[in-house]
């Protein structure tokens, strides 16, 4: 069977300020598409690989633009479905030339907040291979909550490999209990967990990757790759295996916005490709690494040739 993505998540407007400078007296806005999962998708679809992105859309100019851009970057729209009553999510991004930017959601009642169970129980998870799933979309409602569990559900049952990010927003939850205690119960029911050290130390306790590691493979995750910045990333298995991969020196970080997702597409290829996790890490770390010289959340996600070419010519980080 030919190894195909799956990924959920929340896809929005982007309307990023043309100038610099508090976001309600700007000259004008440009039009983009955002989302984590959205980035993650793109960047898989750019290094070859067949993926689907399920969600839902209104039927508006932002979900025609979604649509439109999926298509563009090859993501498959078949598990797209759409809402008659509830309109797309988008959100406003400023300008800065340092510093991070100024950011601001409208995706309170969007389509995607009302993803349920009964739309993710019409889909047939058999055609795909892997699922890639994040802590933002069941951070949205109780109902998205609920569809992400299902999802999990019908995913292990279908026979794929899960990949989870925490991905924490924790302006979106309704309390940091609840967050801890969704993330958690979702990262145990994951193969791979993607976390990074800052999301650790809310979610586990600790900042310590080795910490972090006991944590999930002790609640029976098979890998565990923490991320730590520039540095690169931890990785812990449950056959007993652990090992640092250094990240990649860059001349100048532009923007981090995307980082975390570049880093997961590499590593979740890598694993669809068959590479040994080590490489599938280092490919993370140079994806990463990539994302960081870019100023947009996905402009910098590489192609296989340009993937190569970065790995070749960047000296690695001294552990």
């Amino acid at each position: 069977m030919e190894k195909r993505l799956l990924l959920a998540g929340e896809p929005m407007g982007l309307l990023i300020a043309q100038s610099e400078g508090p976001l309600d007296s700007v000259s004008g806005y440009s039009l983009a598409v955002a989302g984590a999962e959205f980035n993650v998708a793109t960047g898989v679809a750019r290094l070859q690989h067949q993926v689907s992105y399920l969600t839902k859309l209104g039927h508006d100019p932002f979900g025609k633009l979604i649509i439109r851009t999926l298509r563009a970057n090859g993501i498959a729209d078949d598990f797209v479905l759409f809402s008659d009553e509830k309109t797309t999510g988008f959100m406003l991004k400023s300008k800065v030339s340092k510093g991070d930017p100024e950011i601001f959601y409208f995706r309170k009642g969007s389509a995607a907040s009302t993803l349920s169970p009964e739309d993710v129980d019409k889909l047939d998870f058999t055609k795909f291979t892997h699922i890639h799933l994040t802590g933002i979309l069941p951070a949205l409602t109780d109902s998205t909550r609920a569809a992400e569990q299902l999802m999990f559900e019908k995913a292990r049952k279908a026979g794929l490999f899960i990949s989870f990010d925490p991905n924490l927003r924790p302006q979106l939850w309704p309390s940091k209990e609840v967050m801890i205690e969704t993330l958690n119960r979702f990262a145990a029911q994951a193969d791979l967990i993607l976390p990074g050290n800052g999301e650790g130390d809310a979610l586990c306790g600790s900042t310590d990757p080795k910490d972090i590691s006991k944590f999930y493979l002790d609640m029976g995750a098979k890998m565990v790759v923490t991320k730590v910045g520039p540095k690169g990333a931890y990785c812990a298995a449950s056959d007993g295996k652990a090992f640092m991969v250094p990240g990649f020196i860059i001349d100048k970080v532009v923007d981090t916005v995307g980082a975390g997702d570049g880093f997961a597409c590499g590593v979740v290829t890598g694993l669809m490709e068959e590479l040994p996790l080590e490489k599938a890490v280092e490919r993370g770390c140079a994806i990463g690494a990539i994302q960081c010289t870019f100023a947009g959340d996905n402009e910098g996600l590489p192609t296989p040739d340009k993937l190569q070419a970065f790995m070749n010519s960047h000296k690695r980080v001294e552990l």
